[in-house]
């Protein structure tokens, strides 16, 4: 537990007294934001504000989980390092389409193609060495099997369709947050209480874990190292709220595509190898809200020849052009998604506690 909280306290110590560095470097170099066009017009005032902040959370990230390993002198665990692979990976893909931004100066970075090839090919490659590198007892990071609150019996995939079940987990995850990420601080408060939810089913999962003899039994958790997810689960949520002293209305800086597509692969991966991808969207409703939201717009606005279903999408700036301040709006979000992580921790809670 020692090691867990650690990591928790070095990435927070990074984003919340690095910040101000990255915010001082990228001025200097005029990597500000650009905002688009068709949104609300009260952001245009936010024009120029540093971005990319991304960068400084997935340092914290990789100095928390690799300084708590090293303090400890513990072996990083596949799971954490395919949890690893997948946030940075993704968020490399995020920095490219910034910098594309930033050097084309417009608001649209990498073309939707492009894009989706990139997450795609990180996405595949983890999800085929999450199901690799089993331990001593035969069990890998990942499973072919849907998973819910834990593994659903019968529900077992074949490997291929079990790669395309991950793959979509991980878009539709990485490109809910970056929807997400369209006010001061929404998405670093949302990710912070999602990530403490993951810490704390995987800080349980590891007490409950089959490959401890005391308690092996027939409702003890197959996960592989859930304590090292809990160690990734806790390096990101505390460098999530680092981030957020900072972030926070009136911003100095955005995390840009850079954080919001790395933390959108987090959650994927604890998803996957925590084996609860369903709960996840459940702890992460905001993140499948706003999904929705422009999924629903496009389908309604084709379908219907030009009407629009909300004022605006994602779902953020709806409320907004129905007067709400971006603050309230963020707030009420925050609110929202306590709710739901609650709700999520305790439906994995009441699961456990109803078998035994």
């Amino acid at each position: 537990m020692l090691s867990i909280l650690t990591a928790g306290a070095i990435a927070m110590t990074v984003t919340l007294f690095g910040t101000r560095f990255l915010i001082a470097f990228l001025s200097r170099r005029g990597f500000g934001q650009f905002i688009r066009d068709d949104g609300p017009t009260e952001h245009h005032t936010k024009r120029g504000t540093p971005t990319m902040g991304g960068l400084i959370i997935l340092l914290a990230v990789l100095l928390g989980y690799f300084g708590s390993h090293l303090i400890f002198w513990r072996i990083p665990s596949w799971s954490g390092m395919l949890a690893l692979f997948l946030f940075v990976g993704l968020g490399l893909v995020g920095f490219l389409d910034d910098w594309t931004k930033i050097r084309r100066a417009r608001s649209l970075g990498l073309d939707a193609k492009a894009k989706l090839i990139l997450q795609s090919i990180i996405g595949l490659v983890f999800a085929v060495l999450s199901l690799m590198f089993p331990d001593h007892r035969g069990v890998t990071p990942a499973s072919s099997a849907v998973s819910f609150l834990r593994d659903i019996p019968g529900l077992a995939l074949p490997a291929a369709i079990a790669v395309v079940w991950m793959m979509f987990i991980i878009a539709s995850f990485s490109n809910g947050s970056n929807l997400t990420d369209g006010l001061d601080g929404l998405l670093s408060g949302v990710a912070t209480m999602v990530f403490a939810a993951y810490v704390i089913l995987n800080v349980w999962q590891s007490g409950q874990w089959c490959g401890r003899a005391s308690t092996i039994g027939p409702r003890c958790y197959e996960v592989r190292n859930p304590s090292d997810l809990a160690l990734f689960s806790i390096a990101v949520a505390g460098a999530s709220f680092g981030f957020l002293w900072w972030n926070a209305n009136p911003a100095k800086i955005f995390m840009g595509d850079t954080g919001s597509l790395a933390l959108g692969g987090g959650v994927a991966a604890l998803a996957i190898m925590s084996r609860t991808e369903l709960l996840s969207a459940v702890l992460g409703a905001i993140f499948v809200l706003e999904s929705l939201s422009v999924v629903t717009q496009v389908a309604f606005f084709k379908a219907t020849k030009g009407k629009r279903l909300w004022r605006m999408a994602p779902m953020h700036h709806h409320f907004e052009a129905l007067g709400w301040g971006e603050i309230t709006v963020a707030v009420r979000m925050w609110i929202l998604c306590g709710l739901t992580v609650a709700l999520g921790v305790g439906l994995f809670y009441t699961e456990w506690v109803a078998a035994q």
